[in-house]
C-alpha cells in the first residue's frame, strides 16, 4: 500500500530529511493512540528497539483518572513502567502532519518482556493465534460512524458542550449534494488515510444530520483493528485542522439517532472462504453456522466490549437501526447479526451491536473467541429471524445498561476461559468505575425535572 514504510525506507527518509518526527504509539483501553513523539534520528538509531511508559496507561478512564481496584497497576505497587516495543511492520507516513511517520507498539512487561495480558493488541493477537491453531484466518472490516459539527473542539468545549450544531441541517443518508458541502473535511480524510497506507473504500452521509461513515476494505483481523484506531485518531486531527469537531459518542442527543461501528467478519483457509458452501442454504458453510451460533449465544457476555460506557446504551432504541436482540437474519438491519453476501464467496456475518465508541481490538477479540467456542463445540445455529426483530418477544435481549453488561461480563465463564481471569477482572473494574463516575453526577435532566416540582 502507498504510505507504508519498511524500516529501511524510514531510515532513508530520515537521512534525506523528509521525516523528522516519529509517533511511537500504543492503543489504550479506550482504543486511543498513546505514546511519544521521537526525533526521527533518535528513533532509527536506538528507540526502534523499545521505549517505556507508565503502566497506569492501561488502567485509566477517559479523563485519565487513576481509579483504584486494579490488580495490575495501583498506588500500592508504585505505578512502574511498561515497555513499548515498536512493531516495525506498522510504520507509515502521517500525511496530514508535516515530516511525520507513525509506528504502533506492543506493550510488554518491564521485567519479563512478555506481552501485558490486558493490552488490547495482545488480547486480539491471542485470539488470532487460537484461530490459526484451528487452521483459520479471520478477515474483518469495521464501519466508522461519527458526527461532524460546525464549530471546533475548543469552541464547543468553551461553550460547555451546549448548542451543538451538526454541519448539515437534515438527514444526509447517501446524499451527494449535502456531502459535497462537507468535502472540505471529508476529502482530506479519505486522501490522507489512503496516503498513510489504509485501504480506504469510501465515505458517505449517514442517517442523520451531520452524520458520516468511513469504510475501510476487508483486511486480516489485526490490520483491521490497526486501521480502525489510526483512522479514528486521524479523523479527529484532520477535523481539528479544518476548524471542525467530530464526535464518536454513540448518542450525543436524545432526539438524534446514534452512531455505530458494525463489524463484518469471515474465516478463510489458504485463501479460500471457509464460510462459503454453495450446497448449503444461503451459501453458509457448517463452519460459519457454528461460528455464528457462538457469536449469538455469548453476545450478552461480551456486550460490554461493544458498548463500554453509560452513554453506549442510550443508542439501543427501537426503530433506529440499532439492534436490541441477539438473533440473526438474512440482510435484515433490525437484527443484532446480519448475514451479508448470501450465496456468494463473500458471505459473512455483520455484528450490528457495537457503537462508535468501541475499542476495535477488544471487540474483535471477544467475537473471535465466541466464534471459536461455537466451532469447538459444534454449536447448532437457530433458524434465521424474519420481519421486525424489535417486535420479536422470543428473541434474547442484549444487556440494556452498562450495569447489566458489567454483571454478565463478571460472571462469564466463557470469557474467563478465553481471555483469562485477570483480563476479565481488569475490564470488569473499568466498567465498574465508569458506572461509579456516572452515579456521582447530578444531570441537567434531573435538575430541570425536579428543581421546582419535586
Amino acid at each position: 500500500m502507498p504510505g507504508t514504510l519498511t524500516f529501511d525506507d524510514l531510515k532513508s527518509h530520515v537521512s534525506e530529511g523528509s521525516i523528522d518526527t516519529v509517533l511511537v504509539c500504543f492503543v489504550d483501553m479506550q482504543g486511543r493512540l498513546m505514546g511519544k513523539r521521537f526525533h526521527a534520528v533518535n528513533f532509527v538509531e536506538t528507540s526502534f528497539k523499545e521505549t517505556h511508559c507508565c503502566n497506569y496507561l492501561l488502567a485509566t478512564d477517559l479523563e485519565m483518572a487513576t481509579p483504584d481496584g486494579y490488580a495490575a497497576t495501583n498506588w500500592q505497587s508504585g505505578y512502574g513502567d511498561y515497555v513499548m516495543a515498536p512493531d516495525l511492520t506498522t510504520i507509515r507516513h502521517v500525511p496530514w502532519l508535516e515530516g511525520t511517520a507513525l509506528v504502533l507498539c506492543d506493550v510488554l512487561d518491564h521485567h519479563t518482556h512478555k506481552p501485558v495480558p490486558h493490552s488490547p493488541r495482545a488480547i486480539l493477537k491471542r485470539q488470532i493465534e487460537r484461530l490459526e491453531a484451528l487452521g483459520f484466518e479471520a478477515k474483518m472490516a469495521t464501519e466508522l460512524e461519527f458526527f461532524l459539527f460546525e464549530k471546533s473542539f475548543d469552541e464547543i468545549r468553551k461553550e460547555d458542550f451546549r448548542n451543538l450544531d451538526p454541519i448539515s441541517g437534515y438527514n444526509e443518508d447517501y446524499h451527494i449534494f449535502q456531502t459535497t458541502k462537507e468535502e472540505g473535511v471529508m476529502r482530506p480524510i479519505r486522501n490522507h488515510l489512503f496516503a498513510a497506507g489504509l485501504p480506504i473504500e469510501n465515505t458517505k452521509g449517514e442517517a442523520e444530520a451531520g452524520q458520516e461513515e468511513l469504510n475501510i476494505r476487508y483486511s486480516p483481523a489485526l490490520d483491521c483493528a490497526d486501521y480502525h484506531s489510526i483512522a479514528k485518531h486521524a479523523i479527529k486531527e484532520i477535523a481539528w485542522q479544518h476548524g471542525r469537531a467530530v464526535t464518536f459518542l454513540p448518542k450525543w442527543h436524545k432526539d438524534r439517532v446514534g452512531s455505530s461501528s458494525h463489524v463484518h467478519q469471515s474465516l478463510w483457509i489458504d485463501g479460500e472462504a471457509a464460510f462459503f458452501d454453495e450446497t448449503r442454504p444461503h451459501g453458509m458453510s457448517e463452519v460459519m453456522a457454528h461460528y455464528m451460533a457462538g457469536l449469538i449465544k455469548y453476545a450478552p457476555d461480551y456486550t460490554y466490549f461493544l458498548a463500554p460506557y453509560v452513554n453506549s446504551y442510550k443508542r439501543f432504541a427501537k426503530g433506529t437501526f440499532a439492534p436490541t436482540k441477539t438473533v440473526w437474519s438474512v440482510d435484515n438491519r433490525t437484527a443484532g447479526f446480519r448475514l451479508c453476501g448470501e450465496n456468494t464467496n463473500g458471505v459473512r456475518v455483520e455484528c450490528r451491536i457495537g457503537g462508535s465508541d468501541l475499542n476495535p481490538y477488544l471487540a474483535q477479540a471477544v467475537m473471535l473467541a465466541a466464534g471459536i467456542k461455537g466451532i469447538e463445540d459444534a454449536m447448532e445455529l437457530a433458524p434465521a429471524t424474519t420481519g421486525d426483530v424489535y417486535e420479536d418477544a422470543k428473541a434474547t435481549d442484549i444487556p440494556q445498561t452498562l450495569r447489566a453488561a458489567t454483571e454478565t461480563l463478571r460472571g462469564s465463564t466463557f470469557l474467563r476461559a478465553a481471555l483469562g481471569d485477570d483480563v476479565v477482572d481488569h475490564y470488569t473494574r473499568a466498567a465498574e468505575w465508569e458506572q461509579e463516575e456516572f452515579d456521582r453526577v447530578v444531570t441537567d435532566w434531573e435538575i430541570a425535572r425536579g428543581f421546582e416540582r419535586a
